[in-house]
């Protein structure tokens, strides 16, 4: 099986087989070319300046029926998302000049586009910064290339659920208004503006507002393979999700912290 992100010497094989889920309107298997008009193609937009690498990510993720775009430095990259618009950034942190962390930080300044980010140094302060400036996942380098496929699938799959598929309601809790349909969140009547995972995590904690749920729990309902990775994961999501719903860190009255246990989303006394 060939690992991706690895030595020069590395040699191209055959697409593997998928593994992991699929997402809607995706055959489990690569797509002959004659088939692609027939799926909704997904545009993935790789910011890497190992052109080797896109090659080689190009070569194994086209046939599963992805249309690929490419920018090897960081502007050239933060300008494809705007004339590209597409469906998921896959980025890599060691970017020569403006790395990938200031990348992210701007893309994120304009779009919520997902965002997977490379990282070939594999440590947990990268994979935290990374999740703090808005990247909904991360995978180290070298990785096998059936993982980045699962994973991408994953991201979308959350990204285009239906509102019958993650629970259709709108919820109202206090000020902030949830709405799976069109995965928009609102405080006191303004948008605000997540990213796939913080949507989803605020998500869950609403529908069970009043309850504490604990990071297993939250882990068990979100089922990305991000959530599972290490537990900072949920803490600094949580994190942003306060700033950008305007709640106190130091006293939060929407999205409270119960130590030792979880999280909560508070319901306001008296109200719904």
């Amino acid at each position: 099986m060939v690992r991706l992100g690895t030595e020069p010497s590395l040699r191209r094989e055959a697409p593997a087989p998928q593994v992991g889920g699929v997402a809607p309107g995706l055959p489990a298997a690569p797509l002959d070319r004659a088939a692609w008009h027939h799926v909704d193609m997904k545009t993935l937009l790789v910011i890497d300046d190992d052109e080797r690498l896109v090659s080689l990510v190009r070569d194994y993720l086209e046939p599963h029926g992805f249309r690929m775009e490419a920018a090897h430095e960081g502007p050239a990259g933060i300008s494809a998302v705007a004339r590209v618009r597409p469906d998921l950034v896959i980025l890599d942190i060691m970017l020569p000049g403006m790395d990938g962390f200031e990348v992210c930080r701007r893309i994120r300044e304009t779009s919520a586009v997902p965002i997977l980010m490379l990282t070939a140094r594999g440590e947990d302060t990268d994979r935290i910064v990374g999740l703090e400036l808005g990247a909904d996942d991360y995978l180290p380098k070298p990785f096998n290339p059936r993982e980045l496929l699962a994973r991408i699938r994953a991201i979308l799959r959350r990204a285009d659920a239906t509102p019958d598929e993650v629970g259709g309601a709108v919820l109202e809790v206090g000020p902030v208004r949830i709405d799976p349909g069109d995965r928009s969140v609102q405080v006191q009547g303004a948008a605000v503006d997540l990213t796939t995972a913080e949507f989803d995590l605020l998500h869950v904690l609403m529908a069970s507002a009043g309850r504490v749920l604990s990071r297993d729990q939250l882990m068990q309902q979100l089922h990305g393979t991000q959530w599972s990775a290490y537990d900072r994961s949920i803490d600094v999501h949580v994190s942003r999700i306060r700033a950008k719903l305007g709640d106190d860190p130091r006293r939060p009255a929407l999205l409270k912290t119960v130590r030792g246990v979880g999280y909560q989303f508070a319901r306001p006394e008296g109200g719904r």
